[in-house]
Protein backbone atom coordinates (compact mmCIF):
# COMPACT_ATOMS: atom_id res chain seq x y z
CA UNK A 1 0.00 0.00 0.00
CA UNK A 2 2.80 2.40 0.90
CA UNK A 3 4.56 1.67 -2.41
CA UNK A 4 1.34 2.50 -4.29
CA UNK A 5 0.99 5.74 -2.30
CA UNK A 6 4.61 6.64 -3.05
CA UNK A 7 4.04 5.97 -6.74
CA UNK A 8 1.02 8.32 -6.74
CA UNK A 9 3.12 11.08 -5.15
CA UNK A 10 5.85 10.67 -7.81
CA UNK A 11 3.25 10.81 -10.59
CA UNK A 12 1.76 13.97 -9.07
CA UNK A 13 5.12 15.78 -9.06
CA UNK A 14 5.86 14.65 -12.62
CA UNK A 15 2.57 16.18 -13.78
CA UNK A 16 3.34 19.45 -11.96
CA UNK A 17 6.80 19.66 -13.52
CA UNK A 18 5.33 18.93 -16.93
CA UNK A 19 2.85 21.78 -16.54
CA UNK A 20 5.58 24.18 -15.44
CA UNK A 21 7.55 23.42 -18.61
CA UNK A 22 4.62 24.09 -20.93
CA UNK A 23 4.33 27.40 -22.88
CA UNK A 24 4.17 30.21 -20.36
CA UNK A 25 1.32 32.22 -21.84
CA UNK A 26 -1.95 30.55 -22.76
CA UNK A 27 -3.08 32.99 -25.43
CA UNK A 28 -3.89 32.54 -29.12
CA UNK A 29 -1.34 35.22 -30.03
CA UNK A 30 1.51 33.70 -28.01
CA UNK A 31 2.95 30.47 -29.39
CA UNK A 32 5.69 28.06 -28.44
CA UNK A 33 8.27 27.68 -31.21
CA UNK A 34 10.60 24.75 -31.74
CA UNK A 35 13.38 26.50 -29.79
CA UNK A 36 13.25 26.36 -26.00
CA UNK A 37 13.98 29.82 -24.54
CA UNK A 38 16.31 30.04 -21.57
CA UNK A 39 13.65 32.03 -19.74
CA UNK A 40 9.90 31.72 -19.27
CA UNK A 41 7.56 34.69 -19.25
CA UNK A 42 5.02 35.46 -16.59
CA UNK A 43 1.59 34.74 -18.06
CA UNK A 44 -0.19 37.83 -16.78
CA UNK A 45 2.43 40.42 -17.73
CA UNK A 46 2.97 38.80 -21.15
CA UNK A 47 -0.75 38.86 -21.84
CA UNK A 48 -0.95 42.54 -20.92
CA UNK A 49 1.95 43.33 -23.25
CA UNK A 50 0.31 41.30 -26.01
CA UNK A 51 -3.02 43.08 -25.55
CA UNK A 52 -1.30 46.48 -25.63
CA UNK A 53 0.48 45.67 -28.92
CA UNK A 54 -2.74 44.25 -30.33
CA UNK A 55 -4.60 47.45 -29.48
CA UNK A 56 -2.05 49.46 -31.49
CA UNK A 57 -2.27 47.35 -34.64
CA UNK A 58 -6.02 46.83 -34.41
CA UNK A 59 -6.44 50.59 -34.46
CA UNK A 60 -3.93 51.00 -37.30
CA UNK A 61 -5.66 48.31 -39.36
CA UNK A 62 -8.94 50.24 -39.57
CA UNK A 63 -9.61 50.89 -43.23
CA UNK A 64 -6.54 48.75 -44.08
CA UNK A 65 -4.13 51.59 -43.23
CA UNK A 66 -1.99 48.86 -41.72
CA UNK A 67 -2.25 45.67 -43.75
CA UNK A 68 0.20 42.95 -42.82
CA UNK A 69 1.60 40.77 -40.05
CA UNK A 70 3.39 41.42 -36.75
CA UNK A 71 5.56 39.44 -34.34
CA UNK A 72 7.01 40.62 -31.05
CA UNK A 73 9.53 38.54 -29.08
CA UNK A 74 11.22 39.20 -25.77
CA UNK A 75 13.90 37.11 -24.05
CA UNK A 76 13.41 34.50 -26.78
CA UNK A 77 9.68 34.13 -26.03
CA UNK A 78 7.09 34.87 -28.70
CA UNK A 79 4.76 37.31 -26.96
CA UNK A 80 2.62 38.46 -29.87
CA UNK A 81 1.89 37.28 -33.41
CA UNK A 82 -1.02 38.29 -35.58
CA UNK A 83 -2.03 39.12 -39.15
CA UNK A 84 -4.35 41.88 -40.34
CA UNK A 85 -6.09 42.50 -43.64
CA UNK A 86 -5.85 41.11 -47.15
CA UNK A 87 -3.23 39.22 -49.12
CA UNK A 88 -4.83 40.28 -52.39
CA UNK A 89 -7.07 43.34 -52.59
CA UNK A 90 -8.63 42.14 -55.86
CA UNK A 91 -9.68 38.68 -54.66
CA UNK A 92 -10.18 39.79 -51.02
CA UNK A 93 -8.20 36.77 -49.73
CA UNK A 94 -7.15 37.30 -46.14
CA UNK A 95 -3.71 37.15 -44.57
CA UNK A 96 -2.68 34.62 -41.94
CA UNK A 97 0.50 33.98 -39.96
CA UNK A 98 1.73 31.55 -42.65
CA UNK A 99 1.39 34.09 -45.48
CA UNK A 100 4.75 34.77 -47.17
CA UNK A 101 5.73 38.39 -47.86
CA UNK A 102 8.61 39.69 -49.98
CA UNK A 103 11.22 41.01 -47.52
CA UNK A 104 12.82 43.50 -49.93
CA UNK A 105 16.15 44.65 -48.43
CA UNK A 106 15.58 42.68 -45.23
CA UNK A 107 16.53 39.75 -47.50
CA UNK A 108 20.15 40.89 -47.14
CA UNK A 109 20.47 39.25 -43.73
CA UNK A 110 19.92 35.86 -45.36
CA UNK A 111 22.73 36.47 -47.86
CA UNK A 112 24.92 37.54 -44.95
CA UNK A 113 23.96 34.45 -42.93
CA UNK A 114 24.76 32.25 -45.94
CA UNK A 115 28.21 33.83 -46.21
CA UNK A 116 28.82 33.27 -42.49
CA UNK A 117 27.76 29.62 -42.79
CA UNK A 118 30.25 29.09 -45.63
CA UNK A 119 32.92 30.84 -43.58
CA UNK A 120 32.35 28.39 -40.71
CA UNK A 121 32.36 25.53 -43.23
CA UNK A 122 35.91 26.62 -44.08
CA UNK A 123 34.96 27.27 -47.70
CA UNK A 124 34.78 31.08 -47.79
CA UNK A 125 37.45 33.52 -46.67
CA UNK A 126 35.70 36.83 -46.06
CA UNK A 127 38.97 38.73 -46.52
CA UNK A 128 40.08 37.07 -49.76
CA UNK A 129 39.76 38.94 -53.04
CA UNK A 130 36.49 37.77 -54.60
CA UNK A 131 38.41 37.11 -57.81
CA UNK A 132 39.42 33.90 -56.07
CA UNK A 133 35.77 32.83 -56.43
CA UNK A 134 34.74 34.94 -59.44
CA UNK A 135 37.86 34.93 -61.67
CA UNK A 136 36.40 37.19 -64.37
CA UNK A 137 35.33 39.92 -61.95
CA UNK A 138 36.84 43.13 -63.39
CA UNK A 139 37.83 44.94 -60.18
CA UNK A 140 40.78 44.34 -57.86
CA UNK A 141 40.99 44.24 -54.06
CA UNK A 142 37.28 43.70 -53.34
CA UNK A 143 36.55 41.07 -50.70
CA UNK A 144 33.35 39.59 -49.31
CA UNK A 145 33.66 41.49 -46.04
CA UNK A 146 33.56 44.74 -48.03
CA UNK A 147 30.46 43.53 -49.84
CA UNK A 148 28.70 42.66 -46.59
CA UNK A 149 29.52 46.03 -44.98
CA UNK A 150 28.90 48.13 -48.14
CA UNK A 151 32.53 49.24 -48.36
CA UNK A 152 33.38 47.94 -51.85
CA UNK A 153 32.75 51.25 -53.64
CA UNK A 154 30.97 49.45 -56.51
CA UNK A 155 28.28 51.31 -58.41
CA UNK A 156 24.57 50.46 -58.61
CA UNK A 157 23.72 47.48 -60.80
CA UNK A 158 20.15 48.77 -61.25
CA UNK A 159 21.46 51.95 -62.91
CA UNK A 160 23.73 49.89 -65.15
CA UNK A 161 20.86 47.58 -66.08
CA UNK A 162 18.56 50.51 -66.79
CA UNK A 163 21.03 51.73 -69.40
CA UNK A 164 22.41 48.49 -70.81
CA UNK A 165 19.79 45.73 -70.36
CA UNK A 166 17.98 46.35 -73.60
CA UNK A 167 15.03 43.95 -73.50
CA UNK A 168 13.33 44.45 -70.16
CA UNK A 169 10.78 41.75 -70.93
CA UNK A 170 13.58 39.22 -70.38
CA UNK A 171 14.59 38.49 -66.75
CA UNK A 172 18.04 39.53 -65.59
CA UNK A 173 19.78 37.03 -63.29
CA UNK A 174 22.77 37.44 -61.00
CA UNK A 175 25.02 35.99 -63.69
CA UNK A 176 23.64 38.49 -66.18
CA UNK A 177 24.37 41.29 -63.73
CA UNK A 178 27.94 40.03 -63.35
CA UNK A 179 28.29 39.91 -67.14
CA UNK A 180 27.21 43.56 -67.40
CA UNK A 181 29.88 44.63 -64.92
CA UNK A 182 32.49 42.62 -66.82
CA UNK A 183 31.46 44.13 -70.15
CA UNK A 184 31.03 47.79 -69.20
CA UNK A 185 33.20 48.12 -66.04
CA UNK A 186 31.44 51.20 -64.64
CA UNK A 187 33.56 53.50 -62.50
CA UNK A 188 33.40 52.72 -58.77
CA UNK A 189 32.43 55.41 -56.29
CA UNK A 190 35.69 55.03 -54.35
CA UNK A 191 38.56 52.61 -53.82
CA UNK A 192 37.60 49.38 -52.05
CA UNK A 193 37.61 49.83 -48.28
CA UNK A 194 37.93 53.64 -48.46
CA UNK A 195 34.34 54.55 -47.64
CA UNK A 196 30.77 53.45 -47.07
CA UNK A 197 27.97 53.44 -49.62
CA UNK A 198 24.80 51.39 -49.17
CA UNK A 199 24.39 49.64 -52.51
CA UNK A 200 22.36 46.62 -53.62
CA UNK A 201 25.22 45.53 -55.88
CA UNK A 202 27.14 44.36 -52.82
CA UNK A 203 24.54 41.78 -51.82
CA UNK A 204 23.71 40.67 -55.35
CA UNK A 205 27.44 39.94 -55.74
CA UNK A 206 27.45 38.18 -52.37
CA UNK A 207 24.87 35.78 -53.81
CA UNK A 208 27.21 35.21 -56.79
CA UNK A 209 30.05 34.39 -54.40
CA UNK A 210 27.82 31.98 -52.45
CA UNK A 211 26.88 30.17 -55.65
CA UNK A 212 30.51 29.93 -56.78
CA UNK A 213 31.74 28.63 -53.42
CA UNK A 214 28.88 26.23 -52.69
CA UNK A 215 28.30 24.97 -56.23
CA UNK A 216 24.55 25.50 -55.66
CA UNK A 217 22.02 28.03 -56.82
CA UNK A 218 21.63 30.71 -54.18
CA UNK A 219 17.94 29.89 -53.65
CA UNK A 220 18.78 26.21 -53.06
CA UNK A 221 21.58 27.03 -50.64
CA UNK A 222 19.36 29.28 -48.51
CA UNK A 223 16.65 26.64 -48.48
CA UNK A 224 18.95 23.75 -47.54
CA UNK A 225 21.11 25.58 -45.00
CA UNK A 226 18.66 28.03 -43.41
CA UNK A 227 14.98 27.45 -44.18
CA UNK A 228 14.87 23.64 -43.90
CA UNK A 229 16.93 23.31 -40.68
CA UNK A 230 14.79 25.93 -38.95
CA UNK A 231 11.46 24.55 -40.15
CA UNK A 232 10.73 27.73 -42.14
CA UNK A 233 8.16 25.93 -44.26
CA UNK A 234 6.63 29.03 -45.86
CA UNK A 235 9.91 30.59 -47.02
CA UNK A 236 11.65 30.68 -50.40
CA UNK A 237 13.90 32.82 -52.57
CA UNK A 238 12.11 34.03 -55.67
CA UNK A 239 14.22 33.90 -58.84
CA UNK A 240 13.77 33.67 -62.60
CA UNK A 241 16.84 31.62 -63.50
CA UNK A 242 14.90 29.30 -65.81
CA UNK A 243 12.43 31.86 -67.19
CA UNK A 244 12.66 33.23 -70.71
CA UNK A 245 10.20 36.07 -70.15
CA UNK A 246 9.06 38.20 -67.22
CA UNK A 247 5.66 37.05 -65.99
CA UNK A 248 2.88 39.60 -65.61
CA UNK A 249 2.79 39.09 -61.81
CA UNK A 250 4.86 37.18 -59.26
CA UNK A 251 2.50 34.28 -58.62
CA UNK A 252 2.43 34.28 -54.83
CA UNK A 253 -0.36 34.29 -52.28
CA UNK A 254 0.60 37.70 -50.91
CA UNK A 255 0.65 40.32 -53.65
CA UNK A 256 2.49 43.62 -53.33
CA UNK A 257 0.26 46.66 -53.82
CA UNK A 258 0.71 50.33 -54.61
CA UNK A 259 -1.88 53.04 -54.35
CA UNK A 260 -3.47 54.30 -57.55
CA UNK A 261 -5.42 57.34 -56.45
CA UNK A 262 -7.31 56.05 -53.40
CA UNK A 263 -7.20 52.29 -53.96
CA UNK A 264 -4.40 49.69 -53.83
CA UNK A 265 -3.60 47.80 -57.02
CA UNK A 266 -1.30 44.82 -57.55
CA UNK A 267 2.30 45.50 -58.54
CA UNK A 268 3.59 44.05 -61.80
CA UNK A 269 6.59 41.77 -61.94
CA UNK A 270 9.75 43.15 -63.56
CA UNK A 271 13.11 42.00 -64.93
CA UNK A 272 15.11 43.12 -61.86
CA UNK A 273 13.27 40.58 -59.70
CA UNK A 274 15.52 37.95 -61.26
CA UNK A 275 18.48 39.27 -59.24
CA UNK A 276 18.67 37.89 -55.70
CA UNK A 277 20.75 38.42 -52.56
CA UNK A 278 19.81 42.08 -52.19
CA UNK A 279 16.10 41.15 -52.17
CA UNK A 280 13.92 38.22 -53.20
CA UNK A 281 13.32 36.34 -49.94
CA UNK A 282 9.66 35.57 -49.28
CA UNK A 283 8.78 34.43 -45.77
CA UNK A 284 6.00 34.49 -43.21
CA UNK A 285 5.82 36.22 -39.87
CA UNK A 286 5.90 32.88 -38.03
CA UNK A 287 8.96 31.76 -40.00
CA UNK A 288 10.82 35.01 -39.24
CA UNK A 289 10.09 34.47 -35.55
CA UNK A 290 11.83 31.09 -35.86
CA UNK A 291 14.77 32.76 -37.58
CA UNK A 292 15.01 35.32 -34.78
CA UNK A 293 15.08 32.60 -32.13
CA UNK A 294 17.75 30.78 -34.12
CA UNK A 295 19.91 33.89 -33.94
CA UNK A 296 19.53 33.94 -30.16
CA UNK A 297 20.28 30.23 -29.89
CA UNK A 298 23.28 30.32 -32.30
CA UNK A 299 21.62 27.53 -34.24
CA UNK A 300 23.08 28.38 -37.65
CA UNK A 301 26.47 29.87 -36.76
CA UNK A 302 28.51 30.32 -33.60
CA UNK A 303 28.13 33.25 -31.24
CA UNK A 304 31.52 34.67 -32.24
CA UNK A 305 30.58 34.64 -35.93
CA UNK A 306 27.16 36.13 -35.24
CA UNK A 307 28.79 38.93 -33.27
CA UNK A 308 30.52 40.01 -36.48
CA UNK A 309 27.12 40.59 -38.06
CA UNK A 310 26.31 43.09 -35.32
CA UNK A 311 29.70 44.82 -35.38
CA UNK A 312 30.07 48.21 -37.06
CA UNK A 313 31.70 47.67 -40.43
CA UNK A 314 32.81 51.30 -40.69
CA UNK A 315 34.31 52.15 -37.31
CA UNK A 316 35.42 55.64 -38.37
CA UNK A 317 32.37 56.49 -40.44
CA UNK A 318 30.54 59.46 -38.92
CA UNK A 319 28.49 61.09 -41.68
CA UNK A 320 25.37 58.98 -41.17
CA UNK A 321 23.45 58.29 -37.99
CA UNK A 322 23.62 54.50 -38.51
CA UNK A 323 26.38 52.01 -39.33
CA UNK A 324 26.27 48.60 -41.04
CA UNK A 325 27.36 45.11 -40.06
CA UNK A 326 26.68 41.88 -41.99
CA UNK A 327 23.12 42.30 -43.28
CA UNK A 328 22.11 44.58 -40.39
CA UNK A 329 22.08 48.31 -39.85
CA UNK A 330 23.64 49.22 -36.49
CA UNK A 331 21.85 52.05 -34.69
CA UNK A 332 24.55 54.40 -33.44
CA UNK A 333 22.29 56.25 -30.98
CA UNK A 334 21.38 53.12 -29.01
CA UNK A 335 23.36 50.44 -27.26
CA UNK A 336 23.33 47.04 -29.01
CA UNK A 337 20.46 47.69 -31.40
CA UNK A 338 20.44 46.32 -34.97
CA UNK A 339 17.70 46.68 -37.55
CA UNK A 340 16.84 46.59 -41.22
CA UNK A 341 13.95 48.02 -43.21
CA UNK A 342 13.02 47.24 -46.79
CA UNK A 343 10.78 48.64 -49.54
CA UNK A 344 10.27 46.95 -52.93
CA UNK A 345 7.38 46.68 -55.39
CA UNK A 346 4.51 47.15 -52.97
CA UNK A 347 6.08 45.35 -50.00
CA UNK A 348 7.61 46.87 -46.88
CA UNK A 349 9.42 45.04 -44.07
CA UNK A 350 10.69 46.19 -40.66
CA UNK A 351 12.94 44.09 -38.41
CA UNK A 352 14.30 45.56 -35.15
CA UNK A 353 16.46 43.75 -32.56
CA UNK A 354 17.21 45.47 -29.25
CA UNK A 355 19.83 43.02 -28.00
CA UNK A 356 20.53 44.85 -24.75
CA UNK A 357 16.94 44.27 -23.61
CA UNK A 358 16.36 41.12 -25.72
CA UNK A 359 13.43 42.59 -27.66
CA UNK A 360 12.50 41.96 -31.29
CA UNK A 361 9.75 43.49 -33.41
CA UNK A 362 9.04 42.28 -36.95
CA UNK A 363 6.44 43.93 -39.18
CA UNK A 364 5.62 42.80 -42.74
CA UNK A 365 3.23 44.63 -45.07
CA UNK A 366 2.11 44.30 -48.68
CA UNK A 367 1.25 47.93 -49.42
CA UNK A 368 3.53 50.79 -50.42
CA UNK A 369 1.87 53.14 -47.93
CA UNK A 370 1.10 52.72 -44.25
CA UNK A 371 2.23 53.66 -40.73
CA UNK A 372 5.71 55.08 -40.26
CA UNK A 373 8.54 53.33 -38.44
CA UNK A 374 8.31 55.67 -35.39
CA UNK A 375 5.37 53.60 -34.15
CA UNK A 376 7.50 50.45 -34.26
CA UNK A 377 10.40 52.10 -32.46
CA UNK A 378 7.97 53.21 -29.74
CA UNK A 379 6.97 49.59 -29.17
CA UNK A 380 10.63 48.57 -28.82
CA UNK A 381 11.32 51.45 -26.41
CA UNK A 382 8.22 50.84 -24.27
CA UNK A 383 8.88 50.25 -20.57
CA UNK A 384 5.37 50.76 -19.20
CA UNK A 385 4.22 47.27 -20.21
CA UNK A 386 7.14 45.26 -18.86
CA UNK A 387 7.08 41.48 -19.15
CA UNK A 388 8.43 39.55 -16.17
CA UNK A 389 10.68 36.53 -16.77
CA UNK A 390 12.25 33.71 -14.79
CA UNK A 391 14.75 31.06 -15.78
CA UNK A 392 13.45 27.79 -17.07
CA UNK A 393 14.33 24.69 -15.03
CA UNK A 394 16.66 22.19 -16.68
CA UNK A 395 17.46 24.45 -19.65
CA UNK A 396 20.36 22.28 -20.68
CA UNK A 397 22.84 23.32 -18.02
CA UNK A 398 23.46 20.44 -15.58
Amino acid sequence: MWSRFLLLIILFFLIVLSCNNSPAVDDSRIKDLSFQPKTMCDTTSARLKSEWIDSIFTKLSKGYWFNGAVAYLEQGCLIYQKSFGLSNFRTKDTLNNSSAFQLASVSKMFAAMSAMILKEDGLLDLDADIKEYLPSFPYDSVNTRMLLTHRSGLSRYMSLAHEQWNNKCIPMTNNDMLDLFEEYVPDPYFKPGNGFHYCNTNYALTACVIEAVSGMQYADFVRQRIFDPLGMENSFVYHMNDDTAVSFYVETEVMGHRYRSWRPVRMRNEYLNGVTGDKGVYTSIEDLAKFDQAIDANTLVSDSTMCEAFTRGSSKYWRRKDNYGFGWRIKESEDSTAFHFGWWKGYRAYYIRDMKNSKTLIVLTNKDKGPGSSIYWNIIHDTSHAVRFYETPNNGND
